[in-house]
């Protein structure tokens, strides 16, 4: 017995040490093709590349003085590459180019930002850059302030958004995008920070962001419900920074093209690789599970009484397909990703896997509640940067009018549109890529993504509109509407025909009038019972939002309002406490 467990145990490390260098080999390879760019089309990730490589560093260092001495922008887009540089240079850059970088941090004056990831952007870079240079007077900074109170405001921010994250949640939570810009300057702290404290914190908040990405990873795509995504990535799912990540952490999915983007930057930082249990967790879906999560909106400065309100996520994973929403309403400005179904394909690129539908909504009291601009020009503002957010066929964002319930595979959102609501239609989203597609005589439609079923049930009229870059619109012009899905493995029903006479045997009821109104049996056997603007009730007991975790599921675990995680699978338990800021890895002893 002994020795078979000294075997199993050398198997293990044998196992961990291959994982570990398959890490350290994409790493590389992520950096090597940016570095590779050709020298007069450098920017500052390339240059970043090759001093890390250590390799083409006089025409990088050539580059860098040209990009600084021919004007400098992007805020604190710009300062976090510098940061990097700034770190990466180890000697290899002359004394006049390092007084030039000096230099620029006095005379350009950065915009903060004004979201989560643009002030962790730029609190981590005033950290570093002032932990480079401590005793700098307010003469030497663009702000006026000297390295010490800088230093002391950066660190106060980013403890205060540590405390916030771990007791309330993300406001912007599980994003297709800016996963990146979270894990992006963690790495630096805790690659570069020198107070211990920092760093540790850095290093266990990488743990918490991975861990929420782990369990919502379908071979590779973040499924939703997102808080901010973009108009390509809430149908084409790979083509976002979480996938980058993905495949760079869990060697996942399909290797994106070297764009230079944050993937890239937690690379040159030497970002950790995850531990075991994360890698096992993103890539265990042998038995289907439901996920539950807990975050907060972003800021809302006007039309409600809490500064944060509450955001409930469900998801139901399985190895062929995932269904995940959160509860409705506007939780995110402009770009939130209430619902989907998303299916797995071998190869993303190119590929909508996914199928959803949302009320278009547009309206400045959306904006006026989470920006702080002048409602005379907010909505044309927005529309510069974001210009399908006042369109009437978009496929993305939140809205009041819309009520979400789920019950592991099975999901049901309802509509109640005010008269004279811009945009007072329903969007639904049907792919390019289903295999096949039917509208039954029962009012259900059928079709497949790869290995899974889904059956969509309009409840109100519609009629189908072409998508640009192929795939359908469901358009249904009705005030009073709403949606049933349901979806199912191929495992489980061998053709369409057997899917629609499970799915015609199904007990529904709904009405639409006074109230939208659904009561629905589905094919797990629970009962969904949900009116708009009702908890709804599944199995006959409301939904328990006072009593929803942090992270709730087979391998998360996470009391709301407690600074700590826990992780499990395969009787491996890993902790991260923040109120001591502890980690604990340690056997999970079961009992009979």
């Amino acid at each position: 017995m002994k020795r078979l467990a000294a075997l199993a145990l050398a198997a293990a490390l044998a196992s961990q040490s291959a994982s570990a260098q398959d890490f350290g080999q994409r790493r590389r390879r992520l950096i090597e093709k940016m570095a590779r760019v050709e020298d007069a089309r450098l920017h500052y990730a390339g240059i970043a590349a090759r001093l890390w490589l250590r390799e083409g560093v006089p025409a990088a260092e050539r580059r860098l003085r040209e990009l600084l001495e021919g004007g400098i922008s992007g805020d604190m887009f710009w300062m976090f590459p510098m940061t990097a540089i700034a770190y990466l240079d180890r000697g290899q850059l002359s004394d006049s180019t390092r007084a030039l970088i000096r230099k620029s941090w006095k005379t350009y004056y950065p915009f903060r930002g004004d979201t989560e990831n643009h002030w962790l952007l730029y609190y981590t870079s005033m950290y570093l850059m002032t932990q480079m240079w401590p005793e700098m007077d307010g003469g030497g900074w663009f702000n006026g302030k000297s390295s010490k109170e800088n230093m002391e405001e950066a660190r106060r921010w980013i403890d205060s958004w540590v405390k916030l994250t771990t007791t309330k949640g993300q406001g912007e939570y599980d994003c297709t995008h800016y996963i990146g810009v979270y894990l992006l300057p963690l790495s630096y702290l805790a690659s570069w920070a020198e107070d211990p404290r920092m760093k540790k914190q850095a290093s266990m908040m990488i743990e918490w962001i991975t861990a929420d990405f782990a369990a919502e990873d379908l071979h590779g795509i973040y499924v939703g419900a997102h808080a901010r995504t973009d108009d390509r990535q809430v149908v084409e799912k790979w083509r976002g920074v979480s996938a980058d990540f993905a495949w760079l952490l869990f060697g996942q999915g399909k290797e994106t093209p070297p764009f230079g983007g944050y993937s890239l930057y937690y690379a040159l930082a030497d970002g950790p690789e995850p531990p075991a249990i994360l890698r096992r967790i993103a890539t265990d879906r042998a038995r289907p599970y439901t996920h539950l999560e807990k975050k907060r909106t972003r800021n809302r400065w006007r039309f409600h009484d809490e500064l944060h309100g509450q955001v409930y996520k469900t998801t139901y994973m399985t190895k062929d397909y995932a269904v995940s929403s959160d509860q409705g309403g506007v939780l995110q400005p402009v770009q939130q990703h209430s619902w989907d179904v998303t299916w797995r394909v071998d190869d993303p690129e190119g590929v909508h896997n996914t199928l959803f539908s949302l009320h278009p909504y547009s309206g400045v009291v959306e904006l006026e509640a989470y920006f702080t601009f002048s409602p005379d020009f907010g909505t044309e503002a927005v529309w510069r940067s974001k210009k399908t957010y006042d369109s009437p066929d978009k496929l993305l964002g939140g809205s009041p009018y819309e009520r979400i319930a789920q019950s592991e595979d099975a999901l049901i959102a309802l509509y109640d549109i005010p008269p004279g609501t811009r945009f007072p239609h329903i969007n639904g989203f049907f792919s390019k890529d289903l295999s096949e597609l039917a509208e039954d005589a029962s009012g259900w439609i059928l079709c497949r993504g790869g290995r899974t079923w889904i059956a969509y049930r309009p409840l109100a009229p519609y009629v189908w509109k072409p998508i640009d870059g192929g795939g359908r619109r469901l358009f249904s012009p009705y005030l009073k509407n709403g949606t049933v899905v349901q979806a199912a493995s191929l495992d489980e029903y061998p053709d369409l025909e057997a899917f629609r006479k499970a799915v015609r045997a199904l007990p529904l009821k709904f009405r639409l009038e006074p109230t939208p109104h659904v009561e629905f049996r589905t094919l797990r056997g629970k009962s969904m019972d949900f009116t708009y603007g009702r908890t709804p009730r599944i199995n006959g007991r409301p939904l328990d939002y006072a009593g929803w975790p942090a992270f709730g599921g087979p391998f998360l675990h996470s009391k709301a309002g407690e600074p700590r995680l826990e992780m499990t699978h395969g009787g491996v338990r890993r902790v991260l406490d923040f109120s001591t800021l502890t980690v604990r890895e340690d056997k999970v002893v079961r009992t009979k």
